[in-house]
């Protein structure tokens, strides 16, 4: 991801003599502010059934029409499993407890959002699922629900770099 700076003026004093480097470190020269710009951390959930994955149609940007995984921002104050059970509540609409997320792995993502670069860690679960009935309940940010057989995943219409490494790393082997 380039390099870009959301900030036209320094948040403390109003100047625009700084430098914002890598995404990362915004420093003003004048008055010596600091401010890091630090990983956001985010969960994803691959929900399988007999030898199908959930995919999300994602319905807004970044990636909108995209394939994606149920999940999002973890909040503060959240664990990631009360972060994975609340988006998947929020989203499919489905109730599950921590206890039946299996960890996978974690995985680095950029997140272009309204032009702010967000660096995300994104810390990836599976979940087992006894049906494949499951509803959209957060239709402004999901359009569909599909479920692809290991064999018919295109890891080119995955939306995000970590889905996608994640998919093809542990799920097309």
């Amino acid at each position: 991801m380039e390099s870009t700076t959301f900030f036209k003026f320094c948040p403390n004093c109003g100047s625009q003599n700084f430098e914002y480097k890598n995404n990362f470190k915004f420093n003003c020269h004048k008055c010596d502010f600091v401010l890091y710009h630090n990983i956001a951390a985010a969960v994803a959930i691959v929900f399988t059934f007999e030898d199908k994955i959930l995919f999300t149609v994602r319905n807004v940007d970044p990636d909108k029409g995209k394939l994606d995984l149920p999940g999002g921002f973890i909040d503060p104050s959240e664990t990631a499993e009360q972060a994975a059970c609340r988006e998947i509540k929020e989203e499919i609409g489905l109730t599950i407890l921590p206890s039946e997320l299996t960890y996978i792995t974690s995985s680095p993502n950029d997140y272009l959002y309204k032009n702010v670069a967000y660096r995300t860690m994104d810390i990836i679960y599976e979940c087992q699922l006894e049906t494949s009935t499951i509803d959209i309940t957060a239709k402004d940010e999901i359009k569909e629900l599909i479920w692809m057989k290991r064999s018919e995943i295109k890891l080119e219409s995955i939306g995000f770099v970590s889905i996608r490494s994640v998919i093809g790393q542990y799920y097309l082997l």
